[in-house]
């Protein structure tokens, strides 16, 4: 156990035992040492820990969260006015989209939806009514994202980066006046497209090493301003941008600003006809048709004006962009997470209800079952964690750590959840064409793992490093104390703080103990019969959660966050835990409906053992972490596989829960269509399945003939007038629509040949 463990534990006692003033004397060497051994943080880590606010995730580092955060949370809605934007230009910008055209013979969205999104002001789903945007909630602003989702990525990247971190947002944010009124209503109509410009071939995930620079001076004319010269990548919307909001370090060598002469990463808005910049070609994101691209700058001269915010802005970029994505993070990669994930459900549990193998539908196969409850009791939890965090975020929350933990876990899920889909649909999703529905939104996964923050890194360092910081009750006291250079007042605030945390890690341990005795049934908590007990397990989790991780960051201190492994896990832990939390708070929300309780059952029961094996994991890499091991609950390892019957039914028949866990993304039933041929067959062959159980009885009982082809049978039972004539064309029309259902496209050479 290490010196800091000990520490701690003393503390304890000393807390029980001495005076004040003879506690504070015997800490003072504690703190001294402490004060030295505290790892420098540099400025954007201290930007970073900054954006945004705590929220339900604070109440999990308590160990003893107060439900009532949760069950106080309204409802998300939609206002009329939104709903209206979804069923009508919605739901049009999507019967207009067609992926395979889009992403291999344009490489584009057409002329026609490009205008049309324009037109009907996509891109201003942010942006105030007095500038002429649409002024949506964070909800209806997700809602959209995720329906467009379920159509075409293209068309849903392409929407969504201008309303996520772009020069909108970071306008509303931080500009000045005269640059919203400026730019505000230009952007709204699409008479200004924008792209973001952060990341460069030298500077992803460490923005401190970007080299994109400007320095501050005067032109020829005498107008001061700044020299920008720079070089990013991977920019979506660039190619096609008439606006970049640009990320630089701003350098003052000669005092024209001030004293200081780095004055830090800074934001600016550049018309992209400005001499000196240059619009590169296009990337090829895994053959996708949204429009990213490289850009540069060489010696681009611009007025200090252009900086967001004017001069006030000068320095502050990366407070600007992390606060953007304190809430940015949580809305356009989820939405399109769950959308995908949703579609998926639909249509793989639709077609695994269409497709049969020795003369059964897939989905009767218990190896087919249990992928199929895999895909909807994940879809669910997603999808959970989705709304609670948009109602969060609509009621006025800005929780920069669980915007991280949701664009990691749901861009995470929609990648099992699609894998699983394609593994269903075998040969016809590996197969591209214009049929398949599937293999076009797997091959663009790693999109959405790789963006915003990639997932290795949000797992590692963000979320569990930036949330023991930012949502622990002492922590980011106890560094404030040790960081004060008065050493009284630092030393009388130091044991103040590290007095509380001593006792309130010994209530940890004394709580855990009694619920891993049995005592979790005794927990005070809310819901009803059905959600009573995992609301006492889901407390009896968190109380683990939050003495591990005093318990990580006691031993190792601020080289936690080079402990990646171990901060990866406690994320998972943290993450696992803020989803079960939603995803009870989303079935009260929907109203506590018996047929969504298998859905309800699979998502806890994933998060629990998802919980416990990340606090399992955790101990083990904690040197005196193998005592705390009987503080671990025992839960089963995996959700129950008596749940994989009645989640393959809500996929795969006409099922109430099927509706709402799949509500909200765009369904047709067009037979030119790849997914509305889906639905024609799943619902025909459910309206028809009474009649073909007949014909297997009737064969079985030797009135028919058990080898010949259905299309045979059909004509041999109505020759024999075992069907009439209005079955047998129900049972012809059905054949044909699964067998359209199930095409699987095939091209002539000369079409696979690249350029003809």
């Amino acid at each position: 156990m290490s010196w800091v463990m000990l520490t701690i534990a003393a503390v304890v006692v000393l807390t029980l035992s001495l005076p004040p003033l003879r506690r504070t004397m015997l800490i003072k060497p504690v703190y001294r040492r402490l004060k030295k051994a505290l790892p420098p943080m540099s400025d954007t880590e201290r930007e970073a820990l900054e954006a945004g606010n705590t929220w339900w995730d604070a109440e999990l580092f308590k160990g003893k969260p107060d439900w009532r955060v949760l069950s106080d949370l309204p409802k998300p809605q939609l206002s009329t006015e939104e709903q209206a934007f979804l069923d009508g230009p919605v739901n049009e910008l999507c019967a207009m989209l067609d992926d395979w055209d889009i992403t291999h013979q344009r490489r584009d969205l057409p002329p026609e939806v490009w205008d049309f999104i324009k037109r009907q002001r996509f891109f201003a789903m942010i942006i105030p009514k007095t500038y002429g945007g649409l002024e949506f909630s964070e909800y209806a602003h997700s809602q959209v994202v995720m329906k467009l989702a379920s159509r075409s990525t293209t068309a849903a990247v392409t929407v969504m980066v201008p309303n996520s971190l772009g020069p909108a947002k970071l306008l509303l944010d931080h500009g000045n006046q005269q640059q919203r009124d400026y730019y505000l209503p230009r952007l709204a109509t699409g008479e200004d497209v924008p792209a973001f410009a952060l990341t460069g071939p030298n500077a992803g995930s460490d923005a401190s090493a970007m080299p994109d620079n400007g320095v501050v001076c005067r032109n020829e004319n005498g107008e001061l301003g700044i020299r920008l010269n720079w070089e990013k990548r991977y920019i979506t919307l660039g190619p096609v941008a008439t606006v970049l909001g640009l990320a630089f370090k701003l350098f003052d060598p000669e005092h024209l600003l001030g004293e200081t002469e780095d004055m830090g990463i800074t934001l600016a808005l550049i018309p992209t006809q400005t001499p000196g910049v240059s619009i590169g070609r296009r990337h090829f994101p895994l053959d996708s048709g949204f429009q990213n691209g490289p850009n540069w700058g060489k010696d681009v001269f611009i007025p200090l004006d252009w900086v967001i915010g004017g001069q006030d802005g000068v320095g502050r970029g990366w407070t600007m962009l992390m606060q953007s994505l304190a809430t940015g993070r949580a809305l356009s990669l989820p939405a399109l997470s769950v959308g995908g994930a949703k579609y998926a459900c639909r249509n793989v549990g639709a077609y695994a209800r269409v497709r049969e193998q020795f003369n059964l539908p897939i989905a009767a196969f218990e190896g087919i079952e249990a992928v199929l409850a895999r895909m909807a009791g994940l879809t669910y939890l997603m999808d959970a964690g989705r709304q609670v965090t948009l109602a969060a975020l609509d009621n006025g929350q800005r929780p920069a750590v669980i915007s991280a933990l949701l664009k990691y876990q749901l861009t995470e899920g929609m990648r099992k959840i699609l894998n699983d889909g394609m593994d269903v649909i075998g040969g016809s999703g590996i197969c591209l064409g214009p049929s398949n529905f599937l293999g076009r939104l797997y091959q663009i996964i790693p999109v959405g793992i790789t963006v915003e923050g990639a997932n290795i890194l949000t797992r590692t360092l963000m979320v569990f490093g930036q949330g023991s910081v930012r949502c622990h009750p002492f922590i980011q006291k106890e560094w404030q104390a040790l960081a004060d250079p008065d050493e009284t007042q630092g030393l009388l605030a130091f044991d103040r703080v590290l007095t509380g945390h001593a006792l309130s890690f010994a209530g940890h341990v004394g709580r855990g103990l009694c619920y891993r005795l049995g005592g979790w049934r005794l927990a005070q908590t809310p819901g009803d019969r059905d959600t009573h007990r995992d609301y006492q397990r889901l407390q009896q989790l968190t109380t683990v959660f939050a003495t591990v991780a005093d318990l990580a960051l006691m031993t190792f201190g601020g080289g936690l966050k080079r402990k990646e492994r171990l901060s990866g896990a406690l994320a998972d832990v943290l993450s696992h835990l803020y989803l079960a939390s939603c995803a009870l708070k989303h079935y009260e929300t929907q109203g506590g409906l018996p047929e969504d309780r298998p859905l309800l059952d699979w998502a806890m029961h994933y998060a629990f053992s998802q919980a416990q094996d990340g606090l399992a994991s955790a101990l083990k890499q904690i040197p005196a972490g193998c005592v705390f091991r009987l503080l671990l609950p025992s839960l089963p390892t995996e959700p129950d596989q008596a749940l994989c019957k009645p989640l393959t039914q809500i996929l795969t028949t006409d099922h109430p829960a099927r509706e709402r866990l799949t509500a909200g993304i765009y369904v047709n039933h067009k037979p030119d269509d790849p997914t509305g041929r889906i639905e024609i067959a799943f619902t025909a062959v459910l309206a028809t399945e009474p009649v073909w159980q007949k014909l297997k009885q009737l064969k079985k009982t030797g009135q028919l003939t058990p080898t010949l082809t259905r299309d045979a049978l059909i004509d041999q039972a109505l020759a024999k007038k075992l069907l009439t004539n209005e079955e047998a064309e129900c049972l012809r029309n059905t054949e044909a629509a699964r067998r359209a259902a199930i095409k699987v496209d095939d091209f002539a050479p000369a079409d696979l040949v690249v350029g003809a």
